[in-house]
């Protein structure tokens, strides 16, 4: 597989079609989504990246996307759904889950009109019945009754009825859920941010950990600042990154230099 721990400047779909059919483990990225940021003034095309995408990845990889919704004309856009049905119904994967986002939003100018925003959508396409590779381990978060032996479990049944409360040990650590809450307030270093819109640097190990193997590879088609391939070379896996931008792929380039092992 050639590029592999590059990043390659230009049009990503144009690059991904150049790509071998099946080759890549697994994808993680945040598109521009709604002209929300100024990107250098680049468009997107989101069902093109979803067809290649669909094609260059393995059986059983997923593709995880960090997405959300401009309001416009008082409403939501809707993008982020009409992407998900899109790439579902006429491109073939599958929602494995829908992971919210947690973060601390800003009042913005519509403060007094709307509710703030505190969460993005991060829609995790399937490619497949299954993920080739699962492991939430290091997702879990602490039980608040961990290790207690507690009298309850008196689940409804289909047809209506309650079986009967019985002594059940808590596990000390449970699944994380479907909600991921992280703390962007000083995350990440000044060249990061010389992108005018990042995820926090925590949010690609928790996916890379949990669904590509060890030496196996992530692609960034937006790569931006760089954070998903840093968070690949500091978990034992490759990457490839792509960008429109020659700025944000020197960015992203320098960034690896300067923090692969060192911000992780």
């Amino acid at each position: 597989m050639k590029n592999i721990n590059k990043i390659i400047c230009g049009d990503n779909v144009k690059i991904m079609a150049d790509m071998e059919s099946e080759s890549i483990d697994m994808m993680l990225t945040s598109p521009p989504y709604d002209n929300l940021r100024d990107y250098n003034g680049f468009s997107v095309d989101l069902h093109g990246v979803g067809e290649q995408a669909f094609r260059i990845l393995k059986p059983g990889g997923v593709f995880v996307m960090v997405t959300q919704d401009q309001t416009k004309d008082g409403a939501k856009t809707l993008t982020s759904f009409r992407t998900i049905v899109d790439y579902c119904d006429n491109i073939g994967f599958g929602l494995f889950e829908t992971v919210i986002y947690k973060k601390q939003g800003v009042e913005g100018a519509w403060w007094t009109k709307r509710f703030r925003v505190d969460h993005e959508y991060i829609p995790i396409f399937l490619k497949g019945k299954r993920p080739m590779f699962f492991d939430k381990e290091h997702l879990k978060i602490p039980s608040k009754h961990g290790g207690k032996t507690m009298t309850g479990a008196a689940i409804r049944k289909k047809d209506g009825t309650l079986d009967k409360s019985r002594k059940v040990t808590i596990n000390k650590m449970k699944c994380r859920g479907t909600i991921f809450d992280y703390v962007t307030c000083g995350d990440g270093s000044k060249l990061k941010h010389k992108h005018p819109a990042t995820f926090p640097n925590q949010l690609p190990i928790d996916f890379i950990k949990c669904f590509c193997p060890p030496d196996g590879i992530v692609l960034d088609m937006f790569v931006g600042s760089g954070t998903t391939t840093i968070a690949a070379r500091n978990n034992e896996r490759n990457y490839i990154g792509i960008d429109i931008s020659q700025e944000y792929c020197s960015l992203c380039e320098i960034r690896l230099k300067n923090e692969v092992n060192k911000f992780f």
